[in-house]
Order: C-alpha cells, then sequence, then structure tokens
C-alpha cells in the first residue's frame, strides 16, 4: 500500500439537482463550459491532477498546497463573473475544500483521512467559497493575498479529532452567495431533501440499514410526479454534517426537508422521522414506526411505504395551506393551480357548485398559462368529477364526460403520469365504466404504488362493480398508507359499501362513522351525509349500481 502526503481539493456544485430540475439542458451546457474553460485549464496550470469526477465535482491532487489554494481562489474569482446575464436562481455555485494530508495510491485513484476531510470541508463551505484546513493555512503564511477567517474547530463525520477551518470569500463571492441565498427560488412544484437517517444505535451495522431506508425514501418519494426530490447523491453530501435544517433548504432551494432516525435494541428497532418546513423551521409531521428485525428487508420496505404514503398527503395539505394565506411559492401558472385546487379543496368541504366552478376556471387559466401544469389537469377533472357525483349543473352526465375528456388531454401531455391515469379511471367510475376504471387505477398504482389516493379510489370503484374482496384490500391498504390523509374516508366509504353489500349492518355501520367522525372534522362537510345519511342507504346503494331489493 503506497502512502503520501498530498494536496487534496474537492469541488461541488450547489443546489445541482434543483438546478437540473429547473434546467436540465442549460445546466450540463454551463457545467461542462466551466470544466473546459475555467476549471481544468486552471488546475493543469497550477500542476494538479483531476484524479476522479462525481457528476457535479472533482477531485484533485496538487503538488502544493500554496498551488491548490491559488487555484481554487482564481476559480471561484472567475466563475464569480461568469453567467450574469443568467437570474441568480439558474447560475451555477461551487463549494471547494481544500486539505494537507496523508493520502492511500490506488492506481490513478487516491483515498485515505487526507480525501474525507477535504470532502467535509467541501460541505462547510459556502456557495462560492473555498475552506481549507488548519495544516494548510499554516503553510500559507507571508505566501498568499488571500485572507482566510478562522471558522474554529469543527467536528466533522467519521474523523476522530476535530478540524481547524478557515473560510474563504471574496467580494464577488461574497456578492454572489448572499445573491444565492436570497434569490435560490422554489421549483414550480412542492420539493423536499431527505437527509440520511441518522443511526442512533451505536452500531456500524445499522449504519447500512439507516443509509438503505433514506435511499429508499428518497427513491418512493420521486415517483410522485408533483414532487421534486433532491437526488441521493446531493442528500448524501450533508451525511454528518452540523448544518441546521433551514441552511439546508436554503442551499438546496425546497420547501421541505425529511430527517430520521434510526435506534436498535435488541432485534427490535425505532424508526422517527419528522417533515420540516424549510422556511420557518416549523415541523409539518412526524411519525414513530417499531418493528423486528428478523427479515430486515421486510421491516425496511413497510416502513417506507408507509412513511412515504403519509408525506405526500402532509406536504399537499401544508402547500394548500400556504395558498390559503396568499404567500406565493411558484410561478405564476403554477401558483394558480394550486390556488384552484385550494378552492376545489374547499368546495368539496363545502358542497358548493360555485367554488368548484371557480376552480375549474383557474385551472383551466393555468393550462392556458402552461399546457404542462400537471396540477391544473388534475384539478380540472378532479373539479368536473365533482359536478358528476354531487349532481351539480343542469347536465351530470355531461361533466363526466368533460372530466374523461381533460384526463384524456392530461394522458396525453404526460404519457407515463400515473395521476392522468388515475384522472381517467375517476371519470370512468362517474360513467359507470367500472371495467375500464379499474385498469386505469391498476395502471396508475403500478406506476406509484405510494398514493393513498389511488388506492380508495380504485376501491371505491370495485366496490361499485361487485368486486368486494380486492375493494376491502384496497381500501385497507389505504388506510394504511396514509392513515391521517384528511380524504381517507372515501376508502371508509368503500369499505360500508362492501359491507352494505354483503348485508354486513354491523362493519356498514361502523365504517360509516369513520369517514362521518373524519369528515366531521372540517366544519360543513357533508359528503357522508349526501351518500348515506342525508338521503339513506337507497343513495349509496344506487351509486353502486347495485340497486335495492
Amino acid at each position: 500500500m503506497q502512502r503520501r502526503l498530498a494536496a487534496i481539493m474537492l469541488t461541488d456544485i450547489v443546489g445541482y439537482s434543483r438546478l437540473i430540475g429547473l434546467d436540465e439542458e442549460g445546466t450540463i451546457a454551463r457545467q461542462k463550459a466551466h470544466h473546459e474553460e475555467v476549471l481544468a485549464p486552471k488546475i493543469a496550470a497550477h500542476g494538479g491532477r483531476i484524479v476522479n469526477t462525481t457528476g457535479d465535482g472533482l477531485l484533485v491532487e496538487f503538488p502544493s498546497v500554496v498551488a491548490a489554494v491559488k487555484c481554487a481562489v482564481e476559480v471561484q474569482t472567475e466563475l464569480a463573473e461568469r453567467d450574469t446575464d443568467l437570474h441568480e436562481d439558474r447560475r451555477i455555485h461551487y463549494r471547494i475544500g481544500i486539505n494537507l494530508g496523508d493520502i492511500v495510491i490506488d492506481g490513478d485513484d487516491i483515498m485515505g483521512d487526507g480525501v474525507n476531510i477535504a470532502a467535509r470541508l467541501e460541505g462547510l463551505s459556502m456557495p462560492g467559497g473555498i475552506c481549507i484546513s488548519g495544516p494548510v493555512h499554516d503553510q500559507l503564511s507571508g505566501k498568499l493575498d488571500a485572507v482566510f477567517e478562522d471558522a474554529g474547530e469543527q467536528t466533522v463525520k467519521n474523523i476522530l479529532r476535530p478540524v481547524r477551518v478557515w473560510r474563504w470569500r471574496s467580494d464577488q463571492a461574497e456578492r454572489g452567495s448572499q445573491t444565492f441565498a436570497e434569490a435560490s427560488t422554489l421549483p414550480d412544484r412542492p420539493s423536499i431533501a431527505v437527509l440520511p437517517f441518522a443511526n442512533m444505535s451505536g452500531d456500524p451495522e445499522q449504519e447500512y440499514f439507516a443509509d438503505g431506508m433514506t435511499e429508499d425514501i428518497i427513491t418512493e418519494l420521486s415517483r410522485f410526479e408533483d414532487l421534486f426530490v433532491v437526488s441521493r447523491t446531493t442528500s448524501f453530501a450533508y451525511k454528518g454534517q452540523p448544518l441546521d435544517t433551514k441552511e439546508i433548504a436554503r442551499e438546496l432551494g425546497v420547501h421541505f426537508v425529511l430527517e430520521g432516525s434510526v435506534r436498535k435494541s435488541g432485534q427490535r428497532v425505532r424508526i422517527t422521522a419528522q417533515l420540516v418546513n424549510g422556511q420557518d423551521g416549523s415541523h409539518v409531521w412526524a411519525e414513530r414506526y417499531d418493528g423486528a428485525l428478523e427479515d430486515v428487508f421486510d421491516l425496511q420496505e413497510q416502513v417506507t411505504s408507509q412513511m412515504v404514503g403519509s408525506v405526500w398527503p402532509q406536504i399537499t395539505e401544508a402547500e394548500l395551506e400556504r395558498t390559503r394565506h396568499g404567500k406565493n411559492a411558484f410561478g405564476p401558472a403554477h401558483e394558480l393551480a394550486w390556488k384552484a385546487q385550494a378552492e376545489l379543496w374547499s368546495a368539496h368541504l363545502n358542497r358548493d357548485p360555485e367554488k368548484c366552478e371557480r376552480a375549474i376556471t383557474m385551472a383551466l387559466d393555468a393550462v392556458e398559462m402552461d399546457p404542462r401544469c400537471s396540477v391544473a389537469y388534475q384539478t380540472i377533472c378532479h373539479g368536473y368529477a365533482m359536478d358528476s357525483l354531487f349532481r351539480w349543473g343542469a347536465n351530470p352526465s355531461l361533466a363526466a364526460d368533460h372530466a374523461q375528456e381533460w384526463a384524456m388531454k392530461f394522458l396525453h401531455q404526460f404519457p407515463n403520469s400515473y395521476m392522468a391515469y388515475s384522472s381517467l379511471g375517476l371519470a370512468r367510475v362517474m360513467k359507470k365504466q367500472f371495467q375500464d376504471a379499474m385498469r386505469d387505477f391498476q395502471h396508475a398504482h403500478q406506476l406509484n404504488p405510494n398514493d393513498s389516493n389511488v388506492l380508495r379510489w380504485w376501491a371505491w370503484c370495485e366496490a361499485s362493480a361487485g368486486e368486494l374482496k380486492i375493494a376491502k384490500e384496497h381500501a385497507h391498504m389505504a388506510i394504511r398508507l396514509s392513515p391521517r390523509d384528511p380524504r381517507i374516508h372515501i376508502a371508509y366509504l368503500a369499505l360500508a359499501m362492501t359491507a352494505f353489500i354483503e348485508r354486513d349492518d354491523a362493519e356498514f355501520e361502523e365504517c360509516l362513522l369513520k369517514a362521518r367522525f373524519l369528515t366531521r372534522e372540517e366544519p360543513g362537510f357533508k359528503l357522508v351525509e349526501t351518500l348515506a345519511f342525508d338521503q339513506g342507504i337507497q343513495r349509496l346503494a344506487a351509486f353502486s349500481g347495485m340497486g335495492m331489493e
């Protein structure tokens, strides 16, 4: 095993996943230009060697500390003056970390604590700035004009002793960093970063379990097409970092942060998770999951599914609440679409056809502004379906036709959208085309098995078609996935329908009471009464298509 002392520099693009989400082609083109016109020439001019690339970062070895720091300062100074014609939220900012330490040689690659500390320093750097270790700073005395500020000793992940950190920011970089912080606008959809779950067990083997949980949650949340999810690579860059959730949300340009921990005791494990509003640090949702480690993969899959199924409804409700208070976060079309969705939910709660009509009109305007605004399509489809369900307007059948027409437009714009298939299924339920609707819901579920909204309407459809066994299974799955979702009453109504058809009076009454209790949490909401209480169980039976004997 060969070792040597070396100056190690690591670079990383701040908020790379957010930038890719905003403008993939433009970001990649600018990144390539930065590499070919600034980074690679400067590194070569100072005798550096690019050891490895990590997608949005570089690992570089230099023959001297002074050469490494000179290169970093020149790179950051020149990059701060580039792309000034772009809006700040689309400009690329880099973080750089430099360490002097012992490295292990592995062919053309290098590794060891010297590299690990450089990576931690890079993570502590501000956008457009540089962080160096104490040994690097000691070597610079009188050899460089650049001024570094003492950031004190920092405890970093997997390094036994604290690391002395020094920070550099040029005037340009400082201005760029401040502007970035101020202008790091959110994507035009809800956004989240899932931080690596902390291993609280003191058992190194649980590190793999905690990391696996985080990776699975990121993967499954990414199935929600209206949710922007920061990539695994970017999220894991924060592993072991002392930054708080508000700081991370600001750096990544996301609205929400999901954090959690894993704690083992014997063969039992406890997993906790918290969903935090990254704008003000408030907790949106928290949950605890307990399980046995007899089959670790089954436990991981089960907890991931339940967690993901709960997080999306909480994010949706938080965004709707933000919209109700007049706080804008998205572009004009998407903001209008979310306002339309809030109006539609209010129409649903208050059984108000005028609100429903306003919601549809607002969503139609949003589609006119941006034909790729999926939230608007969802609102239009569900608004017309609501018109049909409640028999609002002069021609409920025509409303169901409109729902189907817009669902097909939705599917044309987004051929792989699970929400488009779910919207089409709902429209076909309103038209009593149950077999076609069941196929639509099945396709939607295959694309995203974690959305309880798909499962509960699928259960309703199956109960309406007389497929009682599978209807009960899907309704219970929906309830397990998202027990706190304010719309979960639909699953209980599906169970009530199956119980009614099976003449199980006790189950029928219990499920209706649960649905009624859930909906009564919202004043004025009358869906259960419409379907069962106000007009009697004949209304429920008639909607199921089964009739009364």
